[in-house]
């Protein structure tokens, strides 16, 4: 049997297709198999396939009866580890790691129904905002395969675009959910911190700027499963940003008259590209039209002495995470397990002291506070994801390119998306039309830490205004 429209319906309608019996469990995830492979020997996006394994949970009964029950699901090959299956963050050092166990949040995924069948690619270590690395290979686009898919959630991006299935897991560090979306035109929520359980990926999530959710086509689907993993992890350390009630009702309801700054504010003082201004303008405008109060202002900060702090706290963490890694091996990396860019990195911040990191620590907590204090002004700040159109492959390619060159173009390509990360705030990224090329332009909208609400009420006042779903990739045909 063929599911009529099946790469158009999201996650909410196919597990009401499978509830009510219209069709199985089972029909589904082969429609996503056909279209997996129609499409990844194009894309690149899925690394590792567990069809026979997905099979047998969709026929013999194995799957959750969670709000999802049925939907075929991706998992980044980094942060949740799935038992059994490759566990190599992009790296070649990691190639032949296999997880001994599903991860706090896999569970959760499996305990919402979702029906696990493959691993989606991502550079090595999550590092750039493009995946391209020399261990999986560049993921490429689907509204236009010469172009790159964002990273490091690219594969999770490429197959939801592709329409192989209506939502997969991400994961966002500096960007990382945000930045794909918005390259593949896709609904990208950035968690606030511990909303979703990290205790799976302490080792490297320690200093809490990274979170996990997915990459969606719909709105109400992103609500939907935060509202089914997102609840508090027994022995977590930090207290569980609370939330008024389930994301799902947020969608749809009353959004209210928001107070709205938006910018384009680089930390570079470089201009962001003209389509790309006047992209946000544009959405300034359906704002106001909305009925909410909008004006400009950015945030205001010293950029400079943010990522410096920045990079002695992260440095210092992945320093640990790397060496952690050897120590688990029993062996160092040969010269070629590991890509320039990731060596620089972690030779670089080997000479980092505990004093440089608690100082930057200290630094980040204050400057945070600078930034959220915004927010007793405005509900909401607007800027773009992308400083200029969505680059070429090869264009930040950590493969190719010397790793300063690496750095200077994801400075001028992805300015926006880190502050968030290190004040622990929500923010979205949401498709608000196509540029000149013919590829998805994602505006960015942050949120009050813990207010994730707001966030999903003005989401789906946007998407019932600009629908996005209905613009395809011409990959689709």
């Amino acid at each position: 049997m063929t599911i009529e429209n099946y790469a158009e319906l999201d996650a909410t309608a196919l597990a009401g297709m499978v509830r009510s019996g219209e069709v199985s469990a089972l029909e589904v995830l082969e429609e996503a198999f056909a279209r997996a492979e129609a499409y990844n020997p194009k894309l690149n996006a899925i690394t590792y396939k567990a069809y026979d394994e997905a099979r047998a949970a969709a026929s013999g009964g194995q799957l959750a009866d969670g709000p999802f029950r049925g939907v075929p699901f991706l998992i980044k090959d980094i942060a949740s580890p799935v038992k059994g299956w490759p566990q190599t963050s992009g790296s070649r050092f990691l190639g032949d790691d296999i997880a001994p166990e599903d991860g706090a949040l896999t569970k959760r995924f499996r305990q919402a129904g979702l029906n696990l069948f493959g691993k989606t690619n991502t550079p090595e270590f999550g590092i750039t905002g493009t995946t391209e690395g020399a261990f999986h290979g560049p993921c490429r686009n689907p509204w236009n395969t010469d172009y790159i898919t964002g990273g490091s959630s690219g594969g999770a991006a490429a197959s939801v675009a592709a329409g192989v299935l209506p939502m997969a897991h991400a994961s966002d560090g500096l960007g990382s959910i945000r930045i794909p979306a918005a390259c593949c035109g896709l609904f990208g929520m950035k968690t606030t911190r511990d909303r979703n359980p990290n205790s799976s990926y302490d080792d490297a999530a320690a200093i809490g700027m990274t979170v996990e959710h997915v990459v969606s086509r719909s709105v109400r689907d992103s609500a939907a499963l935060l509202d089914a993993t997102g609840y508090p992890e027994p022995g977590a350390p930090f207290a569980y940003p609370g939330k008024e009630r389930p994301y799902a009702e947020e969608v749809g309801a009353p959004v209210g008259r928001l107070r709205v700054a938006f910018h384009s504010e680089t930390p570079s003082g470089r201009p962001v590209a003209p389509e790309i201004r006047a992209a946000l303008e544009e959405t300034a405008k359906l704002l106001e039209a909305l009925g909410h109060d909008v004006e400009e202002r950015g945030l205001g900060v010293d950029y400079r002495r943010l990522y410096l702090a920045q990079r002695a706290v992260s440095g210092s963490n992945f320093a640990a995470t790397v060496d952690g890694l050897i120590e688990a091996k029993g062996r160092e990396p040969e010269a070629d397990e590991m890509e320039a860019l990731t060596w620089r990195n972690y030779r670089g911040s080997k000479g980092l002291t505990g004093s440089q990191a608690m100082a930057g620590w200290a630094t980040l907590r204050k400057m945070s506070r600078e930034i959220l204090s915004l927010h007793e002004t405005y509900d909401v700040i607007l800027s773009p994801v992308l400083a200029e159109g969505v680059p070429k492959i090869g264009e930040v390619d950590p493969v190719n390119m010397a790793p300063r060159d690496v750095d200077k173009r994801q400075a001028e390509v992805f300015p926006f998306t880190p502050p968030q990360n290190f004040t622990g705030q929500p923010a979205m990224s949401v498709p608000m039309g196509l540029d000149g090329n013919g590829l998805p332009v994602g505006m960015m909208f942050a949120g009050r830490y813990g207010d994730e609400g707001t966030l999903f009420r003005l989401a789906g006042q946007l998407e019932e205004a600009r629908p996005w779903q209905a613009v395809r990739p011409p990959l689709w045909g």
